[in-house]
């Protein structure tokens, strides 16, 4: 996309807006009050409103390569505990997808500089999980594997954290891992049980 292009496609944006609704942007200056918060990959193809099909105000969003949830990341978990505390939002949605370069760049043996810590927490998911990737022959299902193994990773990151336990405690909040197929573009359920996740982890995690 032309940088110079971008201010004529708002302008055509705005007026398009308007056209269909004269009080679009008054309305979206009113606030917020999302239900979802949804933490997906930085990837240029998945947008995490398109491919759910929301509008804007729906959805909370954070984003960072192969849709981490890293106790020391700040911005994550800033982001994290704005939504569940102040936003109340119902439910959070870790989001991973298949063709992620993040992760695909942990499966490889190489040195990548600044990016080698980050992509540390994807290894530790594949040697968490080795003997199940290990025992998959063809790389690409091996490929695709790690990256819903990474997903359920980092929703049981979530489920360790103090905020989202009491939320999950007190008002029900709902814990979701979804992979989206950039091929068909389909998202599949990973059918996260954070009970389980919880009473398996909550001799150490747990927190009250």
């Amino acid at each position: 996309m032309e940088i110079d292009k971008i201010f004529e496609n708002n302008k055509n944006w705005i007026s398009n807006k308007l056209e269909t609704d004269p009080d679009y942007f008054n309305q979206l200056g009113e606030g917020q009050s999302p239900e979802l918060l949804y933490i997906g990959c930085s990837d240029s193809r998945v947008t995490a409103e398109e491919l759910m099909g929301a509008k804007p105000g729906e959805i909370f969003v954070h984003r960072n390569i192969a849709n981490m949830v890293v106790s020391i990341d700040l911005n994550s978990m800033s982001v994290i505990n704005y939504a569940v505390e102040h936003l109340k939002v119902k439910h959070v949605v870790v989001c991973g997808h298949t063709a992620c370069g993040g992760v695909k760049a942990a499966m490889d043996s190489k040195d990548l500089g600044i990016l080698n810590p980050w992509l540390r927490n994807i290894r530790d998911v594949y040697r968490t999980h080795a003997k199940e990737l290990n025992s998959i022959e063809d790389e690409e299902q091996k490929y695709d594997r790690l990256v819903e193994l990474n997903t359920q990773e980092q929703c049981v990151n979530l489920i360790k954290t103090a905020v989202v336990q009491k939320a999950i405690r007190k008002r029900g909040l709902k814990i979701h891992g979804w992979v989206f197929d950039v091929h068909t573009g389909e998202l599949k359920d990973l059918g996260i049980d954070y009970d389980t996740i919880l009473e398996g982890i909550r001799e150490i995690y747990h927190l009250d």
